[in-house]
């Protein structure tokens, strides 16, 4: 390390001095272009061109005359005028309706209203504490019949009633046959069927034209009597009229008739 003498003037502060400058930079073309700049401004020195054009006295300035003139005035049109709807018609106008309806909607939503079944709601379940709800129909607690085994199967207990029909058709047409071998019976034909169901009809017709003729009063006892005897004698051939129709075969005891 070196150390300065030590001495009382280096107390005194000392003044710093700045360091100098470097020389101003100067351009290369200034020269030439200070000549050029000298050597063309005095041609400009003049009041302007010798003759210059002037306006007419009737061509003076007027009002207004140098204002942007604006273009004629013309009616707007939308560039989509072919697309764009009608405008909405005023108060005072009376647009033509093309469809005109007498029905009072008023009262025919409160008719509808009044006869319309309220919508039952749909089958849900909460499986949560909070109340979630789901559906019930997908869920697998609604019991689903097309998923059972015997589905579409008869019930045994339709397969049980049938056997037993036929056991029992089976046993009558054996006794029936037994009975006819016997000659204990015998079978109408569709003639002699026929034949009995006009005859009970002639019946019938008979005493239907007899109690037409009755009285309409019946205030003694053998008019009531004799009416509710006709009654029960019409209903009774109806009966038998009808079990006629019904059976194609009808079978005859022959001690029906006294060994017939």
């Amino acid at each position: 390390m070196n150390y300065e003498e030590e001495s009382i003037y280096n107390l005194i502060p000392k003044v710093s001095e700045p360091p100098p400058k470097p020389p101003k930079h100067e351009s290369k073309f200034s020269t030439p272009v200070r000549e050029e700049h000298r050597k063309n401004k005095q041609l400009n020195k003049t009041m302007g061109p010798a003759k210059v054009a002037v306006n007419e006295p009737k061509k003076f300035l007027k009002k207004h005359e140098k204002e942007p003139k604006l273009p004629d005035k013309s009616s707007f049109v939308y560039p989509d005028e072919e697309r764009r709807r009608p405008p909405v018609p005023k108060y005072t106008e009376k647009p033509v309706m093309g469809l005109r309806s007498n029905k009072n909607f008023i009262t025919n939503n409160a008719v509808e209203n009044i006869m319309s079944v309220p919508k039952k709601p749909a089958a849900k379940f909460a499986d949560t504490k909070d109340g979630k709800i789901n559906d019930l129909e997908p869920s697998g607690l609604v019991p689903k019949y097309l998923k059972k085994k015997d589905y579409g199967k008869t019930p045994a207990y339709l397969v049980q009633r049938k056997e037993d029909i036929e056991q029992a058709q089976k046993e009558y047409d054996e006794y029936i046959k037994e009975n006819m071998r016997r000659g204990a019976m015998n079978c109408l034909s569709n003639e002699e069927r026929q034949a009995i169901i006009d005859g009970l009809k002639r019946n019938w017709e008979e005493i239907h034209h007899q109690y037409q003729g009755l009285s309409v009063v019946t205030d003694t006892a053998p008019k009531k009597n004799r009416k509710e005897r006709m009654e029960a004698e019409m209903n009774q051939l109806e009966r038998d009229i009808e079990l006629l129709e019904k059976h194609s075969h009808v079978y005859i005891a022959n001690n029906y008739f006294g060994g017939y």
